[in-house]
């Protein structure tokens, strides 16, 4: 190589921009997604891989203790795969510990399947939770062994009854709901309210068979419907009653069972605590949830029939839901994020022309 095309080499390298502790990496979105089903790209889709494809996340940033890194494109689009149930918000608090990032001006948006109530809507539907309750910490008795005019076995801490609120010697975690900003939500559903949802012929014979249940029979819609988040995996209509109920003893009557779900929990209680330490902003936290399946049975199916063989599967329509309802909002917040990056959206703000999820 010729002296003058090192020096102008060496100009380059020395003017070019390097990141440093003072330069730090910071996502304007972050989408987060519990599992993938093989690989990220090119198969069947989990939660993760449409996100991968359609935004171009073809970058990846290694996080010390995950397990997956992060994947991410040039516009500051990343998406993080936490791992199901609780160990999504210990991946939480290892991304938000992480002193390479910058997250007080990122946006979460859980974008994720889950578990639909029958009587609120439908496979396929996607919800924007205003509430994410935590239904872990339970006083649990046997059913069997459960006085007989009790629904289920389970009561809050301190209560003496399914149906009595917490009682003054609660010593479960606090707290154990978290209110996501209204404004955002609002703004959220807003925007996506009329995105077109895909359906399929086997899913449309399938929500026929919940006779009683209107809102199960309906094609798939967007709404705002609260997520109850626990480790479990249950099923049937007496459940169904205590996540009705248990969304309403935490939140004085406010939240409104949808959505059933693993995780959201645990992100939003780590989100609380990485808030407390300046690491990120909780108030900038979106749960989107994309029903694959009801929670209860049809009428004339057994709780055991319908779990282990009677459901239809909408893993794939929940995936493909939560992508374009959630790139909706991502879009948008993309595309004015001069205004975004500061001020948090409300429904006063007009939407970008052209922003859709498909």
């Amino acid at each position: 190589m010729n002296p003058i095309a090192l020096l102008l080499l060496l100009f380059a390298v020395l003017l070019t921009p390097q990141r440093t502790q003072a330069d730090p990496i910071r996502p304007k979105v972050l989408i987060l997604t519990t599992f993938e089903i093989g690989a990220d790209t090119g198969d069947r889709p989990g939660e993760l891989q449409y996100w991968v494809e359609r935004e171009k996340l073809t970058e990846t940033l290694d996080i010390p203790g995950l397990l997956h890194p992060l994947r991410f494109n040039d516009s500051g689009v990343y998406a993080m795969l936490t791992g199901t149930c609780n160990r999504s918000g210990l991946a939480m608090m290892l991304l938000g510990s992480d002193p390479r990032l910058d997250l007080t001006q990122t946006y979460f948006i859980m974008a994720g399947i889950a578990g639909v109530d029958p009587n609120r809507a439908s496979v396929g539907s996607a919800a924007w939770a205003q509430w994410v309750v935590d239904g872990d910490n339970v006083n649990e008795i046997d059913g069997h062994d459960a006085p007989k005019e009790w629904p289920y076995g389970i009561l809050p801490y301190g209560a003496t009854s399914p149906d009595q609120p917490p009682g003054p010697h609660d010593w479960s975690q606090k707290p154990m709901a978290f209110q996501l900003d209204p404004g955002l939500v609002s703004w959220a559903f807003n925007l996506s309210k009329d995105v077109s949802l895909s359906d399929t012929p086997e899913l449309s014979k399938y929500r026929a068979s919940y006779a009683g249940y209107p809102n199960a029979q309906r094609p798939p819609f967007v709404l705002i419907g609260d997520a109850l988040g626990s480790a479990r995996y249950w099923h049937g209509a007496a459940l169904t009653r205590w996540a009705e109920n248990w969304c309403k003893l935490y939140t004085d009557g406010k939240a409104n069972f949808v959505m059933t779900e693993c995780e959201d929990q645990s992100i939003a209680y780590a989100l609380y605590m990485l808030g407390r330490a300046h690491r990120v902003d909780p108030r900038r936290y979106l749960v989107l949830r994309a029903a694959s399946n009801y929670c209860e049975p049809p009428p004339g199916v057994t709780v055991l029939d319908s779990l282990l063989h009677g459901e239809a599967s909408g893993e794939l329509l929940a995936v493909e839901s939560a992508y374009r309802v959630g790139a909706r909002v991502v879009h948008e917040l993309m595309q004015h994020w001069d205004r975004y990056a500061t001020e948090l959206p409300r429904l006063n703000y007009p939407a970008a022309a052209g922003a859709d999820g498909r």
